[in-house]
């Protein structure tokens, strides 16, 4: 792609009900990388006050997508095949922060590596990392 500003990208962002709901912002989108960031709140908080593990993986899904729709065609959008977690700590802070980044793209599959990073007191700790496999796939009219 030869336009670094990806308006299909951010179209599809501003569309996601579920990601506006969780309060997400899309702060950094790059060729090959992502970075979405959302605040802490109780809509994504779980019983012992951290981040729910779920808004965990709904983030960093999200910003491994992105990255990934960064180097397919222009009329492609992308799907989550896989992706494995592993949570390092309780993710406790005031926002939190999925970073992509695109390791390779094939013809059919892209991997994306996402590191989770919760901000706390502008203190940064690494929380999860994932990695994931994305299938590229026709765009699709977008319900009304």
């Amino acid at each position: 792609m030869e336009s670094t500003d990806f308006p299909a990208i951010r179209h599809s962002f501003a569309s996601q009900g579920f990601l506006k709901g969780m309060g997400a912002r899309l702060t950094d989108l790059r060729q090959g990388h992502c970075i979405i960031e959302m605040p802490f709140s109780d809509t994504v908080s779980q019983q012992h006050g951290f981040f729910h593990g779920g808004a965990v993986g709904a983030l960093a899904d999200s910003a491994g997508g992105y990255a990934a729709m960064t180097v397919v065609a222009d009329d492609t959008d992308v799907v989550t095949l896989e992706y494995k977690i592993n949570f390092l700590r309780p993710a406790s802070g005031d926002r939190l922060g999925a970073e992509a980044t695109m390791l390779r793209a094939g013809r059919s599959v892209v991997v994306t590596r996402i590191d989770v990073w919760v901000i706390d007191d502008h203190r940064r700790m690494h929380c999860a990392a994932i990695q994931q496999s994305i299938m590229p796939a026709p765009r699709q009219r977008v319900r009304a």
